[in-house]
C-alpha cells in the first residue's frame, strides 16, 4: 500500500491475498495458513531463508514462526503503529512480557508508570524480581529525574492508563528518556494504533493487546509488540524466538478480519461513550467521569493534541455505598460483567479498591469506581439500562 493513502484505506488492503501466478485469481481475504513444519525445495533455499531471517527479515524456517497469515497481521500492526517491525504474542500480557524480557537484563532497573495494566505488577513480583530486575513505580506528579539510577534502562508507561484512563504527556516522556538514555515503551491497547501512535510521539516500543479493539469480537487472545528502531527490533526478535511464542493462524485470521472494521467500530464506540458520559454528568450520584474525550477530564487537552479519536472505555466514580454499587452492577441487563473490553458488546466492572489503590491518579476513595466498556448497542437502550440500575441501587 501507498503510505499516502489514508489509514482506513490501508487497513482494507494490507494483508490481502496475492494473485495465484497460474490462475491469476485470488480470494478477497487471505486464508488461515496453518503449519507446524516449513519445507524447502533445496538446502540452498533453506540456507537463504536462514540467512535472510538472521539479517532481520520476517522469513519462516519453522512453523512456530508463522506463514503468510502471520506476516499479513505483522504488516497490519506495522501500518497501525507506523512501525518497521512487529512481533506477535499469544496475548496482550504475553506481549508485555516480551517487551520486558527483551529490553532488560539481570541487574537492570525500570521505571514503570503506576497506571499500567494490573498484571504487569504480577510480572514484576513473580518473575522480574527473581531475575534481579528492579522496578520503581511512579506517578505523573513525581520527579522522574530523582528516580533514575545508573542501572535504569527502561521507561515503561501506559497512556491512557488502565482503569482511570489517565493521559500522559508522551512527547515529554520521550524527551526525558532520550536525555537519560532510556528505552521508552508504551502500552497502546487503548489507542490500538488507530487512535494513538506512541512511536510517532517518540517511544521506541509500542505494545498492544490485539484481543481488544483490533480483533473486536471477543473471540481472540492476541498481542503484538512494534518498534521502528533496528537495534530494539533485534533484541525483540531474539527474545521472541527464545520465549517460543506461537499463535494460531486461525486467531490471527480472526484479528485480520476484525481490523477491517476497526475505524467504523471505534467511531460508534466513541459516539456512544460520549452520550453515556453526558448521562452520568446529569446524575447526582456521579462524582467524576474518567474519559479523555470528555471535556471535563484533566487529560482532555493532551487527548486533543496527541490522539486521533476515542473509543468506548470510561470509568465513573459514584457516591454509592459498597452494597449499593454491587446492586447497581447486578441490576444492569445489557452490560455483561467481565474484565475484558474492546468487543462489540457492553461490559461493566466494579473495580476492587485494592486494584485502584496503587494509582496516584485515584484520589476519590471511598467512592465506588465502575469501569464501563460502551458497546455497539443502541445508546438509548444503554442509557435506559444505566438509569434503571442507578435508580434501583438506591431503593
Amino acid at each position: 500500500m501507498n503510505k499516502t493513502h489514508h489509514i482506513d484505506t490501508r487497513l482494507m488492503h494490507t494483508g490481502s491475498a496475492p494473485f495465484d501466478p497460474a490462475t491469476e485469481s485470488a480470494p478477497v481475504s487471505l486464508p488461515s495458513i496453518r503449519t507446524s513444519t516449513v519445507r524447502f525445495k533445496s538446502l540452498d533455499a533453506l540456507d537463504r531463508a536462514i540467512a535472510r531471517r538472521a539479517s532481520g527479515e520476517r522469513i519462516a524456517a519453522y512453523g512456530r514462526q508463522g506463514l503468510d497469515t502471520h506476516r499479513a497481521f505483522e504488516d497490519l500492526i506495522c501500518e497501525l503503529e507506523n512501525a518497521t517491525h512487529s512481533y506477535i504474542a499469544p496475548s496482550g500480557m504475553a506481549a508485555i512480557t516480551l517487551a520486558f524480557m527483551a529490553l532488560l537484563d539481570a541487574g537492570d532497573h525500570a521505571l514503570v508508570a503506576d497506571c499500567v495494566y494490573g498484571p504487569t505488577r504480577i510480572l514484576d513480583h513473580s518473575l522480574l524480581e527473581r531475575m534481579n530486575i528492579e522496578v520503581t513505580y511512579f506517578s505523573a506528579q513525581d520527579d522522574l529525574a530523582a528516580l533514575v539510577r545508573p542501572n535504569t534502562r527502561l521507561l515503561y508507561v501506559e497512556s491512557p492508563g488502565s482503569l482511570l484512563f489517565e493521559t500522559l504527556d508522551l512527547p515529554a516522556l520521550a524527551t526525558f528518556a532520550q536525555q537519560h538514555d532510556l528505552v521508552l515503551a508504551s502500552d497502546n491497547t487503548w489507542g490500538s494504533g488507530y487512535l494513538y501512535r506512541p512511536l510517532d510521539l517518540g517511544a521506541q516500543v509500542s505494545v498492544i493487546a490485539a484481543t481488544k479493539y483490533i480483533a473486536g469480537h471477543s473471540d481472540v487472545m492476541l498481542g503484538a509488540v512494534a518498534t521502528n528502531d533496528a537495534k530494539t527490533a533485534a533484541r525483540l526478535a531474539k527474545a521472541h524466538y527464545a520465549l517460543g511464542y506461537s499463535v494460531s493462524a486461525d486467531d490471527v485470521w480472526l484479528a485480520l478480519r476484525g481490523a477491517r472494521t476497526l475505524p467504523l467500530r471505534l467511531e460508534q464506540h466513541a459516539r456512544n461513550a460520549l452520550e453515556v458520559c453526558r448521562f452520568f454528568a446529569s446524575r447526582p450520584e456521579t462524582v467524576r467521569i474518567f474519559h479523555p474525550a470528555w471535556p471535563d477530564d484533566p487529560g482532555h487537552a493532551l487527548w486533543q493534541r496527541d490522539f486521533h479519536g476515542s473509543n468506548g472505555m470510561l470509568s465513573v466514580a459514584l457516591a454509592l455505598e459498597p452494597a449499593q454499587a454491587r446492586r447497581f452492577v447486578d441490576a444492569l441487563t445489557l452490560f455483561g460483567i467481565g474484565f475484558s473490553w474492546g468487543g462489540f458488546e457492553s461490559l461493566v466492572q466494579l473495580v476492587e479498591p485494592s486494584l485502584i489503590a496503587p494509582h496516584g491518579y485515584w484520589t476519590l476513595a471511598p467512592h465506588a469506581l465502575v469501569r464501563l466498556q460502551i458497546g455497539l448497542e443502541h445508546v438509548d437502550d444503554l442509557i435506559a439500562d444505566l438509569q434503571q440500575a442507578l435508580d434501583g441501587a438506591q431503593a
